[in-house]
C-alpha cells in the first residue's frame, strides 16, 4: 500500500522528533531505543523529506522505490526545495539524522558533506538529462531566440557556479548576468549566428528549483542581450509543461528527462518542439549526511 504524503508541518518539525528518538533522559525506559541503538527507520521516524508533490521524483520514491524496497511503513514527507534545504541544513548543523530526497546539481553538495544510498535495484535509473522544451511554431515567430534556445547547453560546473552565488546571497539576475561575463566563450556559442531582436517579448516558464532558477535566469541573460524582453514566470511542474504546450509560454528549459518530467512528456507529447539537452548528468536518489552509518536504501529495512 502506499504511503500518503505527510504536510510540511512535519519536515519543519522533523528535528524535534529525531531527538525524541534518540532517547537522551538517562533515567528513560530501557524499552524505547536510544540514539546508539534505533534503527535508521526509528531515528528519521520513518520519514523522508521530500519536495514538491509535483515533481516526478517524489512520485518515483513513492510509488516505486517504497514498495520496491519493503518500505510501506515509510512516509515521504511534502514541501518545496526550499524546505527540504531548510531541514537538511538544522539536521546537518546539529549532526543529527536525516533522509531527504536529493538529486545533482544542487548546491547541497558544495555546502555539506553528502552522500547518496546505493539503489542496487536501479529504481532511480541512471543520469537524467535536462532538456529544453519549446512551444510548437516558435521557430517560425521568433527565429532568432529558438536558435538561442536550441543551442544553449552547459555543464553541471557551469550551473552550480551560478546555483552556488545564488545560495551565498546573490541575486538570481545578478548570479547569472556575473556568470555570463565571466564565459564569454561559453555563452558565445549560444549566439552565434544570431540576429538582433527588436523588444519581442518572450516567456519562459520555470518551477522554483535551485537548478532551474539559475538555468532560466541565465537565458533570460543571453535573451536580452541579443535584444529580446523576457519574461520570467515561475509555475509547478504540471503548468510548466501545460503552458509550454497550449503556447501560453514560449519556452522552458527545466525538463528534467527521461525519468522526472516522463508523466508531463507524455501526457503533452506532441505539443511541444524538444529541443534536446542542455545539462547531461544529473542524478536523482535518497540522500544523507556522510556521518550517517548507512549506505543502501536496502538498508532503510
Amino acid at each position: 500500500m502506499l504511503k500518503k504524503l505527510v504536510g510540511i508541518t512535519s519536515a519543519l518539525t522533523l528535528s524535534l522528533g529525531l531527538a525524541a528518538c534518540g532517547g537522551t533522559e538517562t533515567g528513560g525506559s530501557s524499552e524505547e531505543p536510544t540514539e546508539s541503538t534505533a534503527s535508521v527507520g526509528e531515528q528519521v521516524d520513518y520519514e523522508i523529506v521530500g519536495i514538491d508533490p509535483g515533481a516526478g521524483l517524489m512520485k518515483l520514491t513513492i510509488e516505486n522505490v517504497l514498495p520496491e524496497y519493503g518500505l510501506e511503513d515509510w512516509d515521504v514527507v511534502e514541501g518545496s526545495g526550499a524546505a527540504m534545504a531548510a531541514a537538511l541544513k538544522k539536521a546537518y548543523d546539529n549532526e543529527e539524522p536525516i533522509i531527504v530526497t536529493g538529486w545533482s546539481p544542487h548546491w547541497k553538495f558544495a555546502s555539506y558533506d553528502l552522500k547518496y544510498l546505493e539503489d542496487p535495484k536501479g529504481i532511480y535509473g541512471g543520469a537524467e538529462d535536462v532538456h529544453t522544451i519549446a512551444r510548437q511554431g516558435l521557430k517560425e515567430d521568433h527565429p532568432d531566440a529558438h536558435l538561442v534556445l536550441d543551442q544553449f547547453n552547459w555543464e553541471p560546473q557551469h550551473i552550480e557556479t551560478v546555483m552556488n552565488l545564488i545560495q551565498e546571497g546573490t541575486d538570481a539576475a545578478e548570479a547569472a548576468a556575473q556568470w555570463v561575463s565571466e564565459n564569454e566563450d561559453v555563452v558565445s556559442t549560444w549566439t552565434e549566428g544570431v540576429n538582433t531582436a527588436n523588444g519581442e517579448e518572450i516567456k519562459i516558464l520555470y518551477v522554483a528549483w535551485d537548478d532551474v532558477i539559475a538555468s532560466s535566469h541565465v537565458v533570460e541573460n543571453v535573451l536580452e542581450s541579443v535584444g529580446y524582453d523576457v519574461n520570467l514566470i515561475q509555475v509547478d511542474a504540471g503548468p510548466m509543461w501545460a503552458g509550454v504546450a497550449d503556447g501560453s509560454g514560449d519556452a522552458t528549459v527545466g525538463a528534467w528527462l527521461p525519468t522526472t518530467h516522463a508523466d508531463y512528456y507524455a501526457e503533452y507529447d506532441g505539443k511541444f518542439e524538444d529541443l534536446g539537452s542542455n545539462l547531461h548528468g544529473t542524478k536523482l536518489g535518497l540522500v544523507v549526511p556522510a556521518y550517517m552509518d548507512i549506505d543502501s536504501i536496502e538498508d532503510l529495512k
